[in-house]
């Protein structure tokens, strides 16, 4: 099996059994991000235990390549701190960036696990912002957490 038809394979099952889908109670943030160019949707919420992603809950729709990268996406965050989280996000959008280098492909593959089967999305700049759409509510929704929870510890008045 070719590596591209194995990436395809892991889009294709990440679509059509989404990890993580459905919107939960309880929340800090919740946001709703468009992709203009082609009418792709997310609404994520994130709940926070500290600043540990606790639960990322969502519902979307749109194409495959946006739909897959968020299931892909929740995958990789759950459990992980906000910094942890947002540099995974980071590393995804190196990938995105990469125009199909192996070579960057490669180094990311560990770090990304599933995610990294978008690698050659990379090589089609209008399907870039499909697969970063969550990634980006993801780093929205978390700023937005953290502002609304109350810093735990330090003196008491």
């Amino acid at each position: 099996m070719q590596l591209a038809s194995m990436y395809q394979e892991i889009i294709l099952d990440h679509y059509r059994n989404p990890h993580g889908r459905g919107l939960r109670e309880p929340f800090e943030a919740e946001v709703h991000h468009v992709n203009p160019t082609c009418g792709d949707e997310v609404t994520l919420r994130v709940h926070l235990d500290g600043d540990t992603l606790a639960d990322v809950s969502y519902e979307g729709m749109g194409c495959s390549i946006s739909q897959a990268s968020v299931s892909a996406m929740y995958e990789l965050v759950i459990g992980k701190s906000v910094p942890e989280a947002l540099e995974t996000g980071e590393h995804f959008m190196t990938l995105m960036q990469s125009k199909g280098d192996a070579a960057v492909a490669e180094k990311l593959e560990d770090e990304l696990e599933d995610a990294i089967a978008f690698a050659g999305v990379s090589k089609y700049p209008a399907r870039i912002k499909c697969a970063l759409m969550s990634w980006m509510a993801l780093k929205d929704a978390s700023a937005r957490a953290l502002a609304a929870t109350p810093p735990t510890g330090g003196d008491k008045a």
